[in-house]
């Protein structure tokens, strides 16, 4: 699948890596995101000491597709992974970071929400929902779990034994973190660990521990919030559970949104005390300055923004999210940055490979952030493809962001014309005026089409040729009508 870039680096100027992946986090729910309501001390504290990306996104917003995504350095219709499509084939996982950092002399965990089934060959059939085969031998620790795992330590088979002190998961895995990061140490190897916390994923559980921690707080709203401020939005973005789940979620009313929020604030707090206690871990083993740390979120919420629930859709609360890289052995010049520079989890691979000195392939649509972490880089990408084929057929969508523009293309067109949408992310980053619709002949729309058009071309020259990914190249080509599309929809989204 490629030509390895670069050789393995001596093993002892490999830094350890955490990697740190919270299960529907919003890009505004920190302190150091500019979030005033919020108590996250340890998480903001990788940032502060960091870069902080602030134009980072999932290239698919769900769960089973993006952790696929992170893995493996893939887009999704490359990786063939995602709900209502299948699992991963083996050979893909085969290139994935956890399979290379081990078999380059890095120990290696993983704690959480794996969250994809991997099978030999899709091709002769297999549930995504069957999760068929756990990769328990491709680490040397495992807390892990498949499908959505639960809140409950003791529910959670390999989670277990931490019930006693920890009952609730998201410290329970912090717990059995700083025990990995004990273990590697007195075995002196690099170490690499991954921990996919379920926070704040409904449903919504928080740690009664952290009871008092929001009790009083009242959230405030970001700009686009209700229903007034999706109005403007392609038809299409309200054909899915999003829209309904404004309403089911509690979103709708000041007293319900309020809950809402304190409650799933108070589970990311949970992961920011888990945060806390794996850096104070590193302290005390002495690696902390060897040990480089990673946090990001699998999508993104909308938590009411535009009248939405729920996530998926590749609007920003959607398919943004943060990301902070700490790298304590870069100059104390460059900590504490931030920038706007596009980037995407697709590209979270390719850096973790960078830093374990091994490199990545050729195949891969990630790039290596580290060059922008030690200051080498303004930038590593131009563009970053958005995908959404998942749901129902009428929120089917494509979209193309650069670091002013962001182009989206609904192809639905049952009763309805499909609809495409330009927004200038860079003046208007709550997506409130569809330039496409104000300005049919504003500059930026040819110039994103033609990146858009870029993006489909790689599509339907590389999509895996199980799962159902190739009818999308037909079905996101902007010179076809929807009369000619739609027989080529797979049948779940008929």
């Amino acid at each position: 699948m490629g030509v390895f870039v670069s050789l393995i680096t001596r093993a002892e100027d490999r830094p350890n890596i955490i990697f740190l992946f919270a299960d529907d986090q919003a890009y505004d729910t920190l302190g150091c995101y500019g979030n005033p309501d919020v108590k996250t001390p340890h998480i903001d504290r990788i940032g502060q000491s960091g870069l902080i990306f602030d134009r980072h996104y999932n290239t698919t917003a769900i769960c089973m597709a993006s952790r696929a995504n992170v893995m493996t350095g893939l887009l999704e219709y490359r990786t063939g992974c995602n709900f209502m499509h299948g699992p991963m084939a083996q050979s893909i996982w085969e290139q994935s970071y956890p399979k290379r950092l081990r078999s380059s002399g890095y120990r290696t965990a993983f704690g959480g929400k794996f969250g994809f089934a991997i099978v030999e060959d899709p091709r002769k059939g297999g549930s995504d929902n069957k999760y068929e085969h756990l990769p328990l031998t491709d680490f040397d620790f495992w807390v892990g779990g498949l499908g959505q795992t639960h809140y409950v330590t003791a529910k959670n088979k390999y989670l277990a034994p931490y019930a006693e002190n920890y009952p609730h998961s998201t410290r329970a895995y912090g717990a059995a973190g700083v025990d990995f990061i004990s273990e590697s140490v007195k075995a002196d190897q690099p170490f690499c660990l991954t921990l996919f916390f379920k926070a704040p994923h409904r449903p919504t559980t928080p740690d009664p521990v952290f009871d008092h921690v929001y009790r009083e707080t009242h959230f405030r709203k970001l700009p686009n919030y209700g229903r007034e401020a999706g109005r403007h939005l392609a038809p299409q973005s309200k054909m899915g559970r999003q829209y309904p789940r404004f309403e089911e979620w509690g979103y709708h009313t000041e007293e319900s949104y309020q809950s809402a929020l304190r409650t799933y604030h108070q589970q990311i707090h949970g992961i920011d005390v888990a945060v806390g206690m794996l850096m104070q871990a590193l302290e005390n083993q002495g690696v902390a300055d060897n040990t480089v740390i990673i946090y990001s979120s699998d999508n993104g919420f909308f938590n009411g923004s535009h009248g939405l629930g729920s996530k998926v859709l590749p609007y920003e609360e959607g398919a943004r999210v943060p990301l902070m890289i700490l790298d304590p052995r870069v100059p104390e010049s460059l900590r504490g940055r931030r920038t706007s520079a596009v980037s995407g989890n697709i590209d979270i691979t390719a850096t973790i490979m960078d830093l374990a000195g091994i490199g990545h392939t050729h195949a891969m649509d990630g790039r290596s952030l580290m060059p922008m972490v030690r200051g080498k880089a303004k930038r590593v990408r131009d563009r970053l493809p958005l995908i959404q084929v998942w749901g129902t057929a009428g929120t089917l969508a494509m979209g193309v962001v650069t670091e002013q523009y962001k182009y989206i293309f609904w192809p639905y067109g049952e009763g309805i014309d499909p609809h495409e949408e330009l927004f200038d992310i860079q003046f208007d980053p709550y997506e409130m005026r569809n330039l496409a619709v104000m300005q049919e002949n504003h500059p930026a729309l040819q110039s994103m089409k033609n990146h858009y058009n870029e993006e489909l071309n790689r599509w339907k020259k590389n999509a895996v040729p199980h799962n159902d990914y190739k009818p999308f190249g037909t079905i996101f080509d902007l010179a076809l009508s929807w009369e000619e599309k739609k027989t080529a929809l797979p049948k779940q989204f008929k």
